[in-house]
């Protein structure tokens, strides 16, 4: 027997040494074929579906979460001629917090049911055009609201549609692909969200120099712009977006049964099955609870940046107008770092170290513009920037995360559904953080808190990594008693 060259991870399928025979060194050649025509058939099957399923995703998620925030440019725009949302429906400062809190209710009370309805009841591609359809008509009535009651009875319904809409994406995304393949994945279209924190401040800027035309407002003009192309986008989504790969019309019928075989493996695909009694307790107690509230944690100051970036431009002593500019370039700077972390995670199988990681920054940035003088305009606008690198990147891998470790198969779509009514939590704490009669001071309520949040979440997050590391030394399995690696 012969010394071999390879590594502990390229060793041949069938045999730990080379042989001299010639009959096992054809077999140990034929194996190694196989793996390369197997990787090379995996590789053409996600570059498929990529191109398919990502940019659609993307795309529609980026409207999602640009008519969920576009309250907060709505609350700035045009301020100085007293033609922003608050002035023209004689709504005071906290009757704005309490229209941001409905939503965060509805948004956290119905997203386990919109999921389980995707799940058992209709398509993906119905549910989610029927969704963004529901959201879009409710952002166009934003155009003609008058008073608070207004507002915040259609910002309840809109949490209503919204709830359901990106855990319906995530489950989608482990229909078709494997646990170790979803963080990249997932970012790719979460990280849409912080680049409709950069098209809204654009699009925001552009309608402000609308105020007055045709007798509206800017911010009117804004939700009618907005909301016609989120209509628009719905009706596309139920011919486009693809359920399950039994339905893809795009796959010939090897590639289907590749499909199955590949997520049957790892713990994905669709199925209809209900879970078990052992497998809810799981996903209630045991361990899960530490993904949800870590992802709590790391919603709040996500939840912050989303609807009062422009409120804190706005406080670094820039224009109405220009403060819609200035919130760009820090969603631009957080998108490609989510899209760096989200890559890096799913390829180190590191997810715990790298949200770790960019929850440090940002809990950084917003403690130091805590501290900072309210004036140091500079300064903290490169604070605001760091916050970005911190919330949203973290936000992929951990919605990954709790996927590819969810207590079964069958159970991924109750995981997902508790895990994203997090969202709804969070987003009614940190619509009380930001405070007006802070804004001189530079918002210490918000900074600090959200930094805390930050930095709870690296303590969660490497809690987590510890843990699953523990699981598998261990060699834990899952809740049939199947066998299980735990992703990290």
């Amino acid at each position: 027997m012969e010394k071999t060259d390879f590594t502990a991870d390229e060793q041949p399928a069938y045999h730990e040494t080379v042989s001299d025979s010639p009959k096992e060194d054809a077999y140990i050649q034929e194996s190694e074929e196989g793996r390369v025509e197997h990787t090379l058939r995996t590789k053409r099957y996600l570059r498929k579906v990529d191109i398919r399923l990502l940019p659609l995703c993307a795309t529609i998620y980026l409207l999602n979460f640009l008519d969920r925030g576009n309250i907060g440019n709505a609350k700035v725009l045009n301020s100085e001629t007293g033609d922003d949302i608050l002035q023209k429906t004689r709504m005071s400062a906290h009757q704005y917090s309490v229209a941001l809190t409905v939503f965060g209710i509805a948004y956290g009370l119905f997203d386990i049911p919109s999921n389980l309805v995707m799940k058992r009841y209709v398509r993906p591609s119905r549910w989610l055009a029927f969704l963004a359809f529901g959201w879009g008509l409710l952002t166009l009535g934003f155009a003609w609201v008058h008073n608070f009651g207004t507002v915040t009875g259609l910002r309840f319904i809109i949490g209503m549609f919204e709830a359901g809409f990106f855990p319906g994406i995530i489950f989608l995304i482990t229909f078709w692909y494997r646990p170790e393949e979803r963080s990249l994945r997932i970012a790719i279209v979460n990280a849409s969200a912080t680049l409709a924190g950069a098209f809204g401040g654009c699009i925001a800027y552009g309608v402000g120099h609308l105020n007055g035309s045709g007798g509206l407002e800017g911010f009117r003009w804004l939700f009618i712009i907005e909301g016609c192309i989120t209509v628009a986008a719905a009706c596309l989504i139920v011919f486009t977006v693809p359920d399950w790969p039994a339905r893809a019309k795009w796959l010939n019928e090897d590639e289907k049964r590749f499909a199955e075989e590949r997520l049957q493996e790892y713990g994905g695909g669709y199925t209809q099955e209900h879970t078990t009694r052992q497998e809810r307790l799981e996903t209630i107690l045991s361990r899960m609870p530490f993904h949800y509230i870590t992802f709590l944690l790391d919603i709040i100051p996500l939840g912050s940046l989303a609807y009062f970036a422009p409120t804190i431009v706005n406080g670094l002593g820039y224009t109405s107008i220009k403060a819609q500019l200035m919130t760009v370039p820090p969603w631009v700077i957080g998108w490609v770092f989510s899209l760096f972390i989200a890559w890096s995670s799913d390829h180190f199988n590191a997810r715990g170290w790298h949200v770790a990681a960019a929850s440090t920054i940002g809990g950084i940035g917003f403690l130091t513009a805590g501290i900072l003088p309210a004036d140091a305009y500079a300064k903290r606008y490169g604070c605001l920037i760091l916050a970005t690198c911190g919330a949203f990147p973290s936000a992929s891998p951990l919605a990954a995360w709790v996927t590819c470790n969810a207590p079964t198969v069958r159970s991924i779509g109750l995981v997902v559904g508790i895990n994203n009514a997090m969202s709804g939590v969070g987003y009614i704490i940190c619509v009380w953080l930001w405070k007006s009669s802070e804004a001189k001071t530079g918002y210490p309520t918000g900074n600090f808190t959200c930094a805390a949040c930050s930095f709870g979440v690296v303590i969660g997050a490497i809690g987590l990594r510890l843990h699953y590391g523990r699981m598998n030394r261990m060699k834990v399995p899952d809740s049939l008693g199947q066998p299980r690696e735990w992703l990290l």
